[in-house]
């Protein structure tokens, strides 16, 4: 079937590429054979080592750590791509990087999202799906189609089995309001919201909170963890507000800087996050519980290549 006109193929950079296997295991084909390395001078090298000439093309890439490579390594193979002459080539970006500096917070700063989506633009994509932008406004800063998918209803299925009675659902910060409310409404429960502020950087602090969680399963819903400090700190005044225990759940476990530690080690009872962003087995322990999104991405893919709608996924 190689080289067949409109043929769905899926290739993979090195960021998430056990997540990319998963999903074309789903779609019961293999991936693309590609070389994706790195010259002697770190340079980085693409090869792609098929027939793609008219074929409908999906590139799986994860903008994780390393994320500046992983940034090149998809550009590269785009870029390969529609010199190969694909037809149409979408861009499967399960955790999509810079998406906090989708604005300026200060003068002569970069807006660093809208670059990012400028140089996917430029090198040739047609088309972006991703999953849980931290700012859904940047869908506005491409000028091609984005399919911005949601993993609510994957990490919900996960406390589906508790009392809706039994628990309230928490936004750690005002901006999650709205996942938040989706979250709490797919399951039946309370919201309660933590108001907070970043003095700098990677850094929250809790200014106070709005809601009754005395004697209730506080889960706090969040779209990223980074360094894990504002799920630590959102545990502690959940817990001495009255939560009888606090679990969590995250749509990209990026974990920089120790966080996998911080967390294993703080008062959550449970952290239930995506493989978006792939961990290694020392980022994992007891607490920590993932969940694939390989069945929405390969749904969704299937949708895009027959021109069915993704967002009936939603409904």
């Amino acid at each position: 079937m190689i080289g067949d006109e409109g043929q769905l193929q899926i290739f993979s950079g090195n960021a998430s590429l056990p997540l990319a296997e998963a999903v074309a295991r789903e779609l019961e084909i293999d991936l693309g054979r590609a070389l994706v390395g790195t010259f002697a001078n770190q340079e980085t090298r693409v090869r792609i080592e098929q027939n793609v000439r008219g074929a409908d093309v999906f590139v799986h890439q994860a903008l994780s750590i390393p994320v500046d490579h992983n940034i090149m390594e998809l550009l590269l193979m785009i870029d390969a791509l529609k010199r190969a002459s694909a037809r149409r080539i979408t861009a499967v970006i399960p955790y999509f990087a810079y998406a906090k500096q989708e604005k300026k917070m200060a003068g002569r700063e970069p807006i660093s999202a809208k670059l990012v989506a400028n140089l996917l633009m430029t090198v040739g994509a047609n088309r972006i799906l991703t999953i849980d932008l931290h700012a859904p406004a940047i869908e506005g800063f491409f000028d091609i189609p984005v399919d911005h998918l949601r993993a609510a209803p994957i990490l919900v299925n996960h406390f589906r089995g508790m009392d809706p009675d039994s628990m309230v659902v928490v936004s750690p910060d005002a901006g999650g309001v709205g996942r938040a409310n989706d979250f709490r409404q797919r399951l039946g429960a309370p919201l309660a919201i933590i108001a907070k502020q970043r003095p700098r950087p990677d850094v929250a602090e809790v200014l106070d909170m709005v809601g009754d969680v005395r004697g209730k399963t506080a889960i706090i819903v969040d779209d990223m963890i980074s360094t894990g400090g504002t799920l630590v700190e959102a545990a502690d005044v959940l817990l001495d507000r009255g939560a009888t225990e606090v679990r969590a759940c995250a749509t990209h476990a990026v974990f920089a800087d120790g966080a996998s530690a911080t967390l294993i080690g703080s008062r959550l009872a449970e952290l239930v996050v995506t493989d978006t962003v792939p961990l290694s087995p020392d980022q994992l322990g007891s607490k920590i519980k993932v969940v694939s999104v390989a069945p929405l991405i390969a749904e969704s893919i299937k949708r895009i290549h027959e021109n069915r709608s993704v967002s009936e996924l939603f409904d």
